[in-house]
């Protein structure tokens, strides 16, 4: 049984009308996000309501008319999915603690330090978000807000995007394993097969990605991989 006192609210505006439900936070999210649940264990209460801080509930004909059933869980199922639940202060300060997670790794991933043309680890990427106070917003879009750091975080830290043309050749043995990894870094520019079966390609990546590939096939063929800067 939900407790009222821990629900939260899920919303949906139809018509110009609100719609209005107390739900379990946490179970209600992971039911929005896809998570296979039976609906009768979000919900706090057997009301629909047009304001639930004032009590106003829903008649069912007007129920049966929005929505086309006076069946609590239906409608429930429809509001979670297709309207806002309301986030607890918890759930708010994970989600935007992973979102700066996504953002520093996406930094670090794609940029470099001009000067040394090394990578920043992802932790001084956060350290220069916090001082730069960088606000990012749950809900917008992660490539919008990856830009805005970047810019709010250059007067701190030396950063830039771009992006080298490399080579890679991997002998034989390690060719088709390698191939699937070059793969997962981007899309090569050129690629060739030579007669022995060797594999070389040459393709654009930042330096971020660059020093990743040069790990994962480093490892993968045991230090036999050739990855080359090219002019």
């Amino acid at each position: 049984m939900v407790s009222i006192d821990k629900a939260v609210i899920a919303k949906l505006v139809k018509g110009g009308e609100k719609y209005e439900i107390l739900v379990d936070p946490d179970a209600a999210l992971a039911f929005k996000h896809g998570k296979e649940m039976d609906v009768s264990d979000l919900v706090a209460t057997p009301d629909v309501y047009h304001d639930q801080a004032t009590g106003d509930k829903v008649s069912p004909s007007d129920l049966n008319s929005v929505f086309g059933s006076n069946d609590l869980l239906k409608i429930a199922e429809k509001i979670i999915k297709d309207g806002d639940v309301q986030l607890t202060t918890e759930q708010r300060h994970k989600m935007l603690e992973d979102l700066k997670k996504k953002v520093s790794y996406a930094i670090a991933r794609e940029g470099v330090n001009p000067q040394t043309k090394i990578p920043h680890p992802q932790d001084r990427i956060v350290r220069a978000m916090d001082e730069a106070k960088v606000k990012l917003v749950l809900g917008r879009g992660i490539g919008d807000q990856i830009e805005e750091t970047i810019k709010a975080i250059q007067r701190i830290l030396p950063i830039s995007m771009e992006k080298v043309k490399i080579s890679v050749k991997l002998p034989v043995q390690y060719a088709g394993a390698g191939v699937a990894i070059v793969h997962r870094f981007g899309k090569p520019v050129s690629e060739s097969w030579g007669g022995d079966g060797s594999y070389t390609c040459v393709m654009d990546v930042s330096g971020g990605v660059k020093a990743e590939l040069i790990d994962k096939l480093g490892s993968m063929a045991h230090g036999q991989a050739e990855v080359n800067d090219l002019k």
